[in-house]
C-alpha cells in the first residue's frame, strides 16, 4: 500500500492511497475460502465448490464487500501514519477500481487543530462567598412560618370568617336523592382556600359552632360519581368546630417539625440555603468568565465543517433573511463555542477525566429527587432517549473539567454582601439576555448552550475513534448470497 499526503499547510487534507492488484487479489482469495465452507451448490458437496464457480455465482458481491472493508481499513491506517485527528468524517472519492486493477482513492478530511494547552496556567477567576445577614435568615424562617398551618379553637360565640378552619358533617342529596359516598363526618376545610369544591367555602362563612346549612352547590364534571356529575346538589352541613389561625411560635419544637435539632441549627441550615442559591447562580457565572478567557486563546485555525455545523443549530427556527442579516453575528458566535469546545476537549483528554456510570446515576437521583412522585417517568425518559443520556453524559464530562480549571487557575476569593450579589447578579443577566437577543427569535438559555458545547466535545471525542466511510460514487458494496 502506497500512502502520499498530497498537501500538508492547513487543516485541509488530501491523502492519495494505492493499493496494488495482488494484495486485492490475496484478499480476495481468501474471502472465498471463507465463504466457500458455507454455500451449498446443487451437484456440490459441502466445502467443495470449485472457486471459478462462487466467482461467477458471487464475485461482484464478494468484490464489494472486500473492497468496503479495505476501504475502512485503509483510512484508518492512512490517518494513523499522517498523525491526523478528523474533525468530522473523512470523504472517500474512487479513482480507480476493479477486478484485476489498483486501488486507487483520494481521503479528504478536515483535521483537528494542534491545541497549545500552556494558556490554561494564566486562567483567572472569582470565587464569591455572600454574607448572609442574621436579619435575612429571620425573614427567611418568617416566611416559612406563614406557610405552616396552626389553629387554635375559637370562642363559643365566634362567627366564621375567612381563613378559619371548619370542622362539619354533611349529608348531600341531589334530587331529594342519596349518592355514592354522600356523607362525610369531621370534615375539614380553610375558608377561603376553595379547595373542596369551588364556591363551598363562601357559602359556610357567618356561621356558629353547632350551626347547620344548607349549602346548595353545583357538583364539578370530574366528580367521582359520574351519575350526578354537572347536577346541583345540596349539603345539609352541621358545624361541629370552629378554629382560627395561632400565630407560629418560631422556637425549637418548630425548628425540629422542620428537621433541625433546634431554632440555632435552623438558622445555619437556613443561612447555609440562602447561600447555596446565590453560589449556584454566581458560579454559572464564573465559569462563563472562563469560557470568556479561553476564547482569548490562541489558535492558528479552526475547522470551517465545525462552525458550519454550529451556525446550523445556532440559526435553528430563524428565517433565511434573519440568517443572512445576522450571518456575521452567527459565525462569531459558533467560532467561539467550537473554540471553546476544541479547549476543553484538549483539556479533559491531557487531565484523563472520565465519567463513572456512578456519576450518572447520581445526577439522575438528583433529578429524581427534584420531582417527587416521576421517579419512574424520568427513568423510563433516559431509557428510551439514548441521545437525552448522552447530554447529561456531556454535561457531566464538562463540569468536570470546569472544575479541575478552577483548581489549577488563580482564584480570588470575594465576600460581598445580599445586596452585591442581587446586584451583580441582576447585570450579568441583563448583559447575557442582550447577547442571547442577538440571534431573536431563536434564542438560548445559558444550559442550552452548555449542552451544545458538551455534545459538540462529546463528538470531537468521538472523532478519534475509527472513522465511518462516505464514498462519493455509487456504493460497489454487496451482501454475499448463499444458497
Amino acid at each position: 500500500m502506497k500512502i502520499t499526503l498530497e498537501n500538508k499547510k492547513g487543516l485541509e487534507k488530501n491523502i492519495k492511497v494505492i493499493i496494488d492488484k495482488k494484495t486485492i487479489s490475496s484478499q480476495l482469495n481468501e474471502k472465498y475460502e471463507e465463504i466457500k465452507k458455507d454455500v451449498v451448490l446443487k451437484g456440490f458437496r459441502p466445502g467443495k465448490v470449485p472457486i471459478d464457480i462462487l466467482k461467477r455465482q458471487f464475485g461482484k458481491a464478494v468484490y464489494g464487500e472486500v473492497i468496503d472493508q479495505m476501504l475502512k481499513d485503509t483510512t484508518t491506517k492512512a490517518l494513523e501514519e499522517n498523525k491526523i485527528k478528523p474533525a468530522g468524517q473523512p470523504k472517500i472519492d474512487l479513482k480507480s477500481f476493479g477486478e484485476g486493477k489498483d486501488l486507487e482513492y483520494t481521503i479528504s478530511v478536515t483535521e483537528l487543530p494542534t491545541i497549545d494547552l500552556k494558556s490554561f496556567n494564566n486562567i483567572k477567576y472569582d470565587e464569591y462567598t455572600v454574607k448572609i445577614d442574621s436579619k435575612e435568615t429571620d425573614k427567611r424562617i418568617d416566611q416559612i412560618a406563614k406557610t405552616q398551618n396552626n389553629f387554635k379553637d375559637a370562642q363559643e360565640n365566634h362567627v366564621s370568617k375567612d381563613g378559619d378552619l371548619i370542622i362539619f358533617d354533611y349529608e348531600a342529596k341531589v334530587e331529594g336523592k342519596d349518592f355514592n359516598n354522600n356523607k362525610g363526618t369531621n370534615t375539614q376545610i380553610v375558608l377561603g382556600k376553595d379547595l373542596f369544591i369551588k364556591g363551598f367555602d363562601k357559602q359556610l362563612i357567618g356561621l356558629k359552632k353547632n350551626e347547620n346549612k344548607n349549602v346548595n352547590i353545583k357538583l364539578p364534571e370530574n366528580f367521582p360519581d359520574k351519575s350526578v356529575s354537572n347536577k346541583e346538589a345540596v349539603f345539609n352541613c352541621k358545624i361541629q368546630s370552629i378554629k382560627i389561625p395561632d400565630e407560629v411560635k418560631i422556637n425549637d419544637e418548630f425548628a425540629k417539625n422542620l428537621g433541625a435539632k433546634d431554632l440555632s441549627n435552623l438558622k445555619e441550615l437556613i443561612s447555609k440555603q440562602i447561600n447555596e442559591e446565590f453560589k449556584n447562580s454566581l458560579d454559572l457565572i464564573s465559569k462563563r468568565k472562563i469560557l470568556d478567557q479561553i476564547d482569548n486563546f490562541k489558535i492558528n485555525e479552526l475547522p470551517n465543517n465545525l462552525v458550519d455545523q454550529e451556525v446550523k443549530i445556532l440559526s435553528q427556527g430563524m428565517k433565511d433573511e434573519d440568517v443572512k442579516k445576522k450571518t456575521k453575528e452567527l459565525n462569531k458566535e459558533a467560532t467561539k463555542r467550537i473554540k471553546a469546545g476544541l479547549f476543553l476537549s484538549a483539556y479533559g483528554e491531557q487531565k484523563k477525566i472520565q465519567v463513572s456510570e456512578q456519576e450518572i446515576n447520581n445526577s439522575l437521583a438528583k433529578q429524581m429527587g427534584m420531582m417527587p412522585g416521576q421517579e419512574k417517568i424520568i427513568q423510563d425518559y433516559y431509557k428510551k432517549n439514548p441521545a437525552a443520556l448522552n447530554s447529561l453524559k456531556s454535561n457531566i464530562y464538562e463540569e468536570k473539567i470546569i472544575n479541575e480549571i478552577k483548581k489549577n487557575a488563580k482564584i480570588n476569593k470575594k465576600l460581598i454582601t445580599k445586596e452585591e450579589a442581587e446586584k451583580f447578579l441582576k447585570e450579568e443577566n441583563e448583559k447575557n439576555l442582550k447577547e442571547q437577543s442577538k440571534f431573536s427569535p431563536h434564542t438560548h438559555d445559558h444550559e442550552n448552550d452548555n449542552v451544545k458545547k458538551s455534545n459538540n466535545q462529546k463528538k470531537l471525542k468521538e472523532n478519534l475513534k475509527k472513522p465511518k466511510i462516505q464514498t462519493k460514487k455509487k456504493s460497489v458494496t454487496k451482501k454475499v448470497s448463499k444458497k
